[in-house]
């Protein structure tokens, strides 16, 4: 698992303020009860972890609920958590056998058992919410319990099943407090992670207090956090330049984030790469106008990427020619050798041999206030309408909205940012591009489903490569999907703050805990 190079490949620290000369991550012992308030426009979709897949509502379960595994800091594979131990039995990847740990409680006092852990897993997938993680636990056939033992059985080999079991679609609930065929709607969350919930309220904030009872991977469980939530880039810097924040992550307006210096005064800024993706989305199902490939091809040959990267993020992102991003087992340029180069005669001539007529008219939605995704919006709107072959009607929906919509098919094409659940490449696969996949366009392809069953078939990644490159460039020709681009990641703190190089490192674990007063 080590040849999957899911790291911080370059990170930089800077402190700019008289006198301060370093950060530590331990506590001072000083300030102890200080709440550190961190801001972002991530929104979350939900506080149930069978209703939510997406970065803003995960980062809230890495912090509140416990899995069986979880990741270390700049970890390649999973480590325990809420179990003992953990571990495929036999040799055939199709049974996997985790003991719990027995000194676990929730809110309520009751001890958890394995019976809450079968009832989460099962739970994800018979609620099997349009917004939610289920299809994440696609080669999850059944689940036994007994005494502190469960026993995960899998429908096919899946090497990558220990990743998915340390993410938020992992996240065990205790089973008396969570309804078994509904998600839960209230403002609580009842789980055994670092952090206790104590009060929620939608798109403005979470409270929540280290939980004194948690036991697990984490050692020390941090200071009181204050998340706010901001509806766009714009307001969480003027929260950011006005002190109302301590930490401001995902995301800064890029122009910020460009102009960031190390001279700057009284701030710190962490900067490293990521593998966080953002790929135009089209639905193809019958009906839509997109539904020909041959259509879809086209849209390929007039993205620039090149000028989204340098115009919109202003050189904060990467353009992206393929599913898995650089710095991954198996990261090809498959759309960059099959488009090389914006072309409005190769998209006419593919127009042209598919007969439809011009110019192809068809929505794009975006969602409000996630980045610079108005700005994208306009500039692929330009580019896409070039030669007078697409005639593209933008418009941009709340986020929760906007889930529902695109879930719904309601949309002929959208942007989804994707930041990855696991380091592994086949976050980037299954999930987006195979058949009911939570991107919900309706590809589905008995080619690439068959080549992401045997990427998981290797215990050892490295042997999985030629299976994903032979998958992207499948993607290229189908173009279900088209990759736009890579984008790091920045956090900014006062200098006060430490700790928040471990924040977000690419392994889907949010590490509140790790920020500390210095």
């Amino acid at each position: 698992m080590r040849s999957v190079r899911m790291r911080i490949l370059a990170a930089l620290l800077i402190v700019s303020a008289a006198g301060a000369v370093g950060w530590q991550l331990m506590p001072t012992g000083a300030d102890h009860g200080r709440t550190i308030t961190v801001g972002t426009t991530d929104a979350v979709t939900a506080l149930d972890p069978a209703g939510a897949y997406d970065a803003g509502s995960w980062a809230l379960f890495s912090n509140v609920f416990q899995s069986l595994l979880t990741y270390r800091p700049d970890g390649a594979s999973p480590v325990p958590d809420a179990a003992k131990t953990c571990g495929f039995k036999g040799s055939g990847l199709r049974t996997y056998v985790c003991v719990l740990r027995d000194d676990l409680d929730f809110p309520s006092g009751r001890q958890m058992t394995a019976e809450d852990v079968k009832f989460s897993f099962e739970r994800v997938k018979r609620i099997n919410s349009d917004v939610g993680p289920a299809s994440l636990l696609g080669t999850l056939a059944s689940v036994d319990a007994k005494d502190l033992t469960v026993t995960f059985h899998l429908n096919s080999p899946d090497a990558t099943f220990p990743f998915k079991v340390a993410t938020g679609a992992g996240a065990i609930v205790d089973r008396e407090r969570y309804p078994k065929n509904g998600l839960r709607t209230d403002t609580g969350a009842d789980g055994t992670g670092p952090y206790v919930l104590k009060t929620y309220t939608k798109e403005k904030q979470a409270l929540l207090e280290p939980n004194e009872h948690y036991k697990g991977a984490v050692k020390s469980t941090g200071r009181p956090i204050r998340l706010r939530y901001y509806a766009d880039p714009q307001a969480l810097d003027k929260a950011w330049k006005a002190k109302q924040i301590d930490v401001a992550t995902r995301q800064l307006p890029p122009a910020v984030l460009a102009g960031l210096s190390p001279s700057d005064p009284g701030q710190q800024l962490i900067e490293a790469d990521s593998a966080e993706t953002r790929n135009l989305v089209l639905n193809v199902r019958e009906g839509s106008p997109l539904h020909d490939p041959l259509v879809r091809r086209a849209l390929a040959w007039l993205v620039n990427r090149e000028e989204l990267a340098a115009t919109v993020y202003e050189g904060t992102a990467t353009p992206l020619y393929s599913l898995i991003p650089a710095g991954l087992t198996g990261h090809t340029t498959s759309f960059f050798d099959d488009y090389p180069k914006p072309s409005v005669t190769q998209a006419r001539a593919l127009l042209t041999e598919a007969g439809v007529e011009l110019p192809v008219s068809f929505t794009y939605g975006y969602a409000k206030g996630r980045g610079a995704a108005a700005e994208e919006a306009a500039l692929l709107k330009r580019q896409l309408e070039k030669g007078g072959l697409f005639k593209v009607t933008v418009k941009g929906y709340e986020w929760t909205d906007y889930q529902k919509r695109y879930a719904a098919g309601k949309l002929d094409a959208y942007a989804v940012g994707w930041v990855a659940d696991f380091p592994d490449p086949d976050t980037f696969t299954g999930p987006l591009v195979g058949t009911g996949n939570s991107m919900k366009n309706g590809y589905g392809s008995k080619k690439v489903d068959r080549l992401i069953l045997d990427s998981r078939q290797y215990a050892d990644r490295a042997r999985a490569a030629q299976d994903f490159r032979a998958l992207q460039q499948l993607i290229a020709q189908d173009v279900p999907v088209i990759p736009l681009w890579q984008r790091k990641e920045y956090v900014v703190s006062s200098v006060d703050v430490g700790g928040g190089q471990y924040l977000s490192d690419g392994t889907g674990v949010y590490r509140l805990w790790t920020l500390d007063w210095i």
